[in-house]
């Protein structure tokens, strides 16, 4: 079966031209070997007019277009003083096309970062867009987004890899037109060599978490694929993590719904299609850089959702209160918009649903606890008509109440709650489990759910958190998901022997700084500041000068909240076209309230009624516990187009696209330095420190506060050791399970530890403590950092002797046959010579015996050299006949 590997955009960088008539948009790829030309007519006042010829150009046949492009639009010919056809601007992509009252809008990419590698294919953050106004004039916006020319950002890892592995009467396959059959004429076609055929898979995105979907709609079935880039919303970052020099990538992608957006108090609850509030759908990838490859790497990812309560519901800003009153906008008692919504999840993720609601359930005045008495009901009615295996499964925690208690451990209670998570819905991984997992099982892997596949493991649901603002506890609840979710994928990618992690290590360290970037910036998208409370916040190891900041958080919180989001929430409703502006149409700051453009449903009177048993999809519990979207049935396949296409073509080799050999580059501004690194901002730098990422360090012992604060060598490494016999994190029967009951007791046993290390004390010796054995023992502790307590054994002596032995003697040969000493030392260590010469010293060196395959190689490549060229065999002439097509068809 041909392998699939997703098409590249032959569209990355473009140039805007403009004549007085016409705009013309140049896009090529990388390389320079690929143009498409897209002409934008400026003479229509309102209408958007775009003509693609779809044709691909060299460099030379768009040098010639635009040199008689430049000559036909001059005033006069052979003038010099003016150019008939001028650069506008350099780009990267386009947004797409926006009309306000009058003509039409073009939003163009102009600045980019990257921020992540997954496979070799790059995600870039929109740093800064121009709005180029067609007919006339063009002024200049920011949206701080993120895309890729390569790989899909608005689904799963686990969706596009198992994309790629779909047989090829699952993809519907692109006609080749007579041109293109022309264009890809063989030479070699009459020796009757094969073509290495790999079909080049394209689909669409999902259009939830695409934000420039309506920018696009007017020119999506206009323009070639190419010109077309979706971009998401919400955040990206990667970091490296380093496990004895074995790269890592550590990536957290967060998807912001385009559906129901908004700002914190203006958008609450869900729309009447069943589209949440402040809905993010995170997902944390871990793949072996050592392997670029998709079908040759390994990959494993984990997906878990945040969300407003599916509930109709709102909260009064008028009231200028901090904490606006919760009210319920409309009765809902068959649950019609919470089914919606867990429909719409039963279709991505599959079953098991898992709620975690961190809302609080008991207090003075209801306020939250409202939530939770409306969403428990709703989802016992919808249960009732599920299959007692697809159930939703609810957890209420009141978390900012266990938080007060001082004999309580919020994070353990968390851990608890995550094993059980990560156990049901399982993983993705696409590798299958390694042979040592089976020597040396683990009780908590053979528990482990999902899917099982002959090529690696499915996630099967997903873990839906929420609180009241799904900002501060929903982000500390999934950092502790994610954290057990990552022990089992760096276990499952044979990285380490059991899948557990411990806090104040190296890795958990780097996964927390991840997480931590994440909650701040979905914080300032849907919340006005960064987060409040942080996973340090409910370790109870936060500095003193945090609760300042917090303080500062929550006023420019609500400082936001109450002057800025009103502009922030109309800019968000033109930006997604959810408000089409028109002169039959008030303007959108003049609007009391944007309550119709979300709820369109409430303009009209609904002919068909969904039925309040069976609420889902039909077709969708045939399929259950694997999502419906990833199934191989007809509805998928019309969403994925494929195109038979040469092995080294160049729309997918990746390896060009990734390493760019046609470029100059320099190392040092290489990506995968310039990230955040294990070894460099976490490790400590002192001599002699455990390299490992999995080491159990001090809270202030990272690279940071090592090289800032230098301390003498003793105190060090005393550190050391207090953090290496640092107590082990409690068992899990010594943690109560009692604060899951409706009751509210909350009830911890009192010698609940932390999984933090004690802090330590160091006494200051003074002068005149010091014994003479002190002075005694100070070159030691000098020379070593450390006083020996007692005299060492006479064993440990022989093994030291022994090897001061192997070092002085390491490169001489004793030729003397003089017994040795009484003592043999061979039978305390024996050394086995690893070397792979029969002889080696300074004295003579016999060399290995060599392969004849590889003798026979030796010696065609020096024949050659000479000018005895041998006949080609079959293989060279087909890699010959593979560069000739890429280089000169």
């Amino acid at each position: 079966m041909p392998m699939s590997a997703p098409v590249i955009s032959c569209v990355q960088k473009l140039v805007l031209y403009e004549t007085r008539a016409r705009y013309f948009l140049v896009g090529s790829n990388h390389a320079q070997s690929k143009h498409r030309v897209l002409k934008i007519d400026r003479t229509e006042p309102k209408d958007l007019v775009i003509i693609d010829d779809k044709h691909v150009y060299n460099q030379q046949e768009v040098r010639e277009l635009l040199g008689r492009l430049d000559l036909g639009n001059r005033t006069k010919i052979g003038q010099k003083g003016s150019s008939g056809l001028s650069r506008a601007v350099s780009a990267y992509g386009i947004v797409g096309f926006v009309r306000f009252l009058e003509g039409y809008y073009i939003v163009l990419i102009t600045k980019r970062r990257k921020m992540a590698d997954i496979g070799g294919h790059s995600i870039y953050k929109i740093e800064d867009t121009n709005m180029i106004y067609i007919p006339n004039d063009s002024v200049r916006v920011t949206h701080p987004d993120e895309a890729s020319y390569s790989y899909d950002l608005s689904r799963s890892l686990q969706y596009n890899l198992t994309l790629l592995k779909m047989t090829c009467d699952m993809v519907k396959t692109e006609e080749v037109s007579t041109q293109s059959r022309q264009d890809s004429f063989d030479i070699f076609e009459d020796e009757g060599l094969p073509t290495q055929v790999v079909f080049g898979v394209r689909n669409e995105p999902y259009a939830k978490y695409v934000w420039n979907g309506q920018l696009l709609e007017k020119i999506k079935d206009t323009v070639h694929p190419d010109w077309l880039m979706y971009i998401i919303h919400g955040f990206c970052g990667q970091s490296k993590l380093l496990i004895y020099g074995r790269p890592v990538y550590v990536t957290l992608i967060a998807r912001r719904s385009s559906k129901f957006a908004g700002t914190r108090f203006l958008k609450r609850g869900a729309n009447c299609e069943g589209d949440v509030a402040n809905e993010v759908e995170t997902e944390q990838i871990i793949h072996d850089a050592s392997v670029m490859s998709f079908t040759a790497g390994s990959y494993s990812s984990y997906v878990q959702v945040r969300g407003s309560v599916p509930l109709y519901w709102s909260q009064d800003i008028s009231t200028m209160l901090p904490k606006p009153p919760i009210r319920l906008d409309q009765a809902d008692p068959y649950a019609h918009v919470a089914a919606l919504h867990f429909d719409q999840m039963f279709q991505r993720f599959g079953s098991p649903i898992i709620i975690l609601n961190l809302v609080k359930k008991r207090e003075k005045r209801k306020h939250e606890k409202i939530l939770s008495e409306e969403l428990f009901p709703a989802v016992l009615n919808l249960n009732q008509f599920l299959p007692p295996e697809h159930c939703i499964d609810y957890i209420a925690w009141d978390m900012a109440r266990y938080t007060k208690s001082k004999l309580c451990n919020v994070l353990d209670r968390l851990n608890l709650i995550a094993e059980n998570v990560v156990k049901r819905t399982g993983f993705f991984v696409n590798r299958p489990d390694f042979y040592c997992h089976t020597l040396r099982p683990d009780e908590r892997w053979g528990d482990l759910g999902g899917y099982v596949t002959a090529s690696g493991r499915m996630q099967t649901g997903v873990l839906r958190t929420n609180c009241v603002d799904c900002l501060d506890r929903t982000n500390t609840a999934q950092f502790m998901v994610g954290k057990c979710a990552l022990a089992y994928q760096l276990y499952a990618l044979g990285m380490i022997d059991k899948p557990k992690l411990q806090f104040d290590t190296d890795c958990v360290r780097l996964f927390e700084e991840l997480y931590e970037d994440h909650g701040d910036t979905l914080s300032l998208q849907y919340g006005g500041s960064q987060l409040v409370h942080r996973v340090k916040t409910y370790r109870k190891i936060a500095p003193w000068t945090q609760h300042s900041k917090d303080i500062m958080q929550t006023l420019s919180r609500y400082y936001s909240n109450a002057f800025s989001d009103a502009d922030r929430q109309d800019a968000i409703n033109l930006f997604l076209q959810v408000y089409q502006p028109s002169e039959s149409k008030p303007h959108l700051w003049e609007l009391p309230t944007d309550f119709y453009l979300h709820q369109r449903n409430t303009m009209g009177l609904l002919h068909d009624r969904r039925s309040y048993t069976y609420w889902w999809t039909e077709g969708i519990l045939a399929y259950l516990p694997l999502p419906y979207d990833e199934v191989p049935c007809d509805d998928n396949k019309k969403k994925v187009t494929g195109k038979r296409l040469n092995k080294y073509d160049e729309s997918i080799d990746i390896y060009t696209e990734f390493f760019r050999p046609y470029e100059l580059s320099c190392f040092d501004e290489t990506f995968c330095l310039a990230m955040t690194n294990s070894a460099r901002e976490f490790m400590p730098k002192t001599v002699g420190i455990d390299p490992s990422p999995f080491t159990v360090r001090k809270p202030e012992e990272t690279g940071k506060s090592v090289l800032s604060n230098k301390s003498n060598k003793e105190e060090t490494v005393l550190q050391r050791k207090t953090a290496a016999s640092a107590p082990p994190p409690p068992s899990e029967e010594a943690i109560s399970s009692s604060s899951e009951d409706d009751s509210g007791t909350d009830k911890e046993e009192e010698g609940a530890v932390s999984q933090r290390s004690t802090p330590i004390k160091f006494a200051d010796s003074g002068e005149g403590n010091r014994t003479q054995e002190d002075f005694f023992q100070q070159p030691m502790r000098e020379t070593y950092g450390l006083n020996l307590s007692e005299f060492p054994a006479e064993d440990d002596l022989l093994i030291y002797h022994r090897f001061v032995h192997l070092g002085q003697n390491q490169h001489k040969v004793e030729r003397s046959s003089q017994p040795t000493d009484a003592r043999h030392y061979e039978n305390v260590i024996n050394m086995n010579p690893v070397s792979y010469f029969t002889e080696d010293s300074i004295y003579e060196v016999q060399p290995p015996r060599v392969h004849k395959t590889t003798r026979e190689i030796f010696e065609s490549h020096i024949q050659t050299g000479a000018g005895l060229v041998q006949t080609l065999c079959r293989e060279d002439v087909l890699m010959y006949r593979e560069y000739v097509k890429n280089r000169c068809m």
